[in-house]
Order: structure tokens, then C-alpha cells, then sequence
């Protein structure tokens, strides 16, 4: 017995037919849209990637620095100031700032992020407890 919804008497799914006219080559155009849909995103997962290792990057130099710079700090604050450079320099940063307040200092350092993405700031205190 044949299935009043089948198109074929070999099975219950429609023979294949020829493309309708205007219809060839829109499977590619499809691939290519979706190509392009992934590299978008991978692009902006590795640029928010680069962001956040550079932030990340920023705050460790800067929690070092301070702490390089508090342990100076008895030999005056520019030889403090002057250690929290070199140590963040050395952590592939920049000092932008750097404050000995008594016997707390203050760091303010910036790293370049990669891809484009900008320069990340982070700040740190370090003194006695």
C-alpha cells in the first residue's frame, strides 16, 4: 500500500530534483557567511582575551613594584620610586605614577595589550602592616 504523503513509490522521502533557477550557488554563499560569523567571534575572543591578560599582566607588575618599592623605602623615596621602575620594567610595564606617602607607597603602572586592543592601568599600595 502506498502512503498518500509519499512523492516516490521507492520511499517516503521526495526524490531529488535540480536546483529551481536562482537558487545555484546559495549553499556557498551560506558557507561563506558562516565562515565569516566564526572569525568575527574568534577575532573578538582573542582581542577580550588580550584585554584581560593585560590587565591581569598590569596588576601583578604593579602589585611587585610596590612591594620592590615599600622595601626601599628607608633609603628615601626616590631610590623607592626608582625600584618599583625597574621592577615593573622588568614585567614589561611602565610606571605612571608612583607616590611615597611615610612609609607607604602607591604605584600606578601601565602595559600595552596586544591586537590592538589598547594599554591596561592597574594601581597598587604596599607600606607595614
Amino acid at each position: 500500500m502506498r502512503c498518500p504523503a509519499c512523492r516516490s513509490a521507492r520511499g517516503p522521502w521526495p526524490q531529488w530534483s535540480p536546483p529551481r533557477a536562482g537558487e545555484a550557488g546559495s549553499a556557498s554563499v551560506l558557507a561563506a557567511a558562516m565562515v565569516v560569523a566564526v572569525l568575527t567571534v574568534t577575532v573578538a575572543v582573542a582581542q577580550i582575551g588580550a584585554a584581560v591578560l593585560a590587565r591581569h599582566g598590569a596588576q601583578a607588575a604593579a602589585d611587585l613594584a610596590a612591594l620592590a618599592a615599600a622595601a626601599a623605602v628607608p633609603a628615601g623615596s626616590a631610590e623607592a620610586c626608582e625600584r618599583a621602575r625597574d621592577v615593573a620594567a622588568a614585567m614589561g610595564a611602565s610606571v605612571t605614577a608612583c607616590a611615597v606617602t611615610g612609609s607607604d607607597v602607591t604605584v600606578q603602572v601601565s602595559v600595552r595589550a596586544g591586537l590592538g586592543v589598547g594599554e591596561a592601568r592597574a594601581a597598587a599600595r604596599a607600606g607595614p602592616v
